[in-house]
């Protein structure tokens, strides 16, 4: 972990990024972490710009901790890294996804995902959440129909 100027401060994040991204009222933005070769969502943390300029330019995931209040890369401490693939902004710009090689668990807890230990609803029995929900779009609409 590294002790430095809070998020706000200037970074050596490309402007035209920089210029881009819509941020939380503390600087920080969502992000993602996604396994790039399965899908599997590992974790969200946050970044300021500095954060993502590092992200960007070492090839390992750089996080904002907000409860320390300093800068963290993932597996410094753990041994647990992730090893950035891509790096993508969302159609809002208000969050990232970072498409990694993780190495090891990527929550804190030990566990593979932080998704792991409390999921809520599982395999809903193949539901899609249109069930009896009828397509209202018109021929004129301009949206094409789902075919279902």
């Amino acid at each position: 972990m590294t002790s430095t100027p809070p998020p706000g401060t200037p970074s050596s994040l490309d402007p035209e990024i920089a210029a881009r991204l819509r941020r939380s009222a503390d600087g920080l933005v969502p992000a993602i972490a996604q396994q790039y070769d399965t899908g599997e969502v590992l974790m969200l943390g946050w970044m300021d710009d500095e954060a993502l300029h590092r992200t960007l330019t070492t090839g390992r995931c750089t996080y904002w901790s907000r409860s320390r209040q300093e800068y963290w890369v993932k597996g410094d401490t753990s041994g647990h890294f992730q090893w950035v693939r891509s790096v993508a902004l969302d159609c809002d710009a208000d969050t990232v996804l970072v498409k990694v090689d993780q190495v090891g668990a990527a929550c804190h807890t030990g566990d593979r995902t932080c998704f792991d230990a409390d999921v809520l609803l599982k395999d809903a029995g193949g539901a899609t959440g249109t069930e009896g929900v009828a397509d209202t779009r018109g021929a004129d609409s301009g949206v094409p129909a789902v075919d279902q």
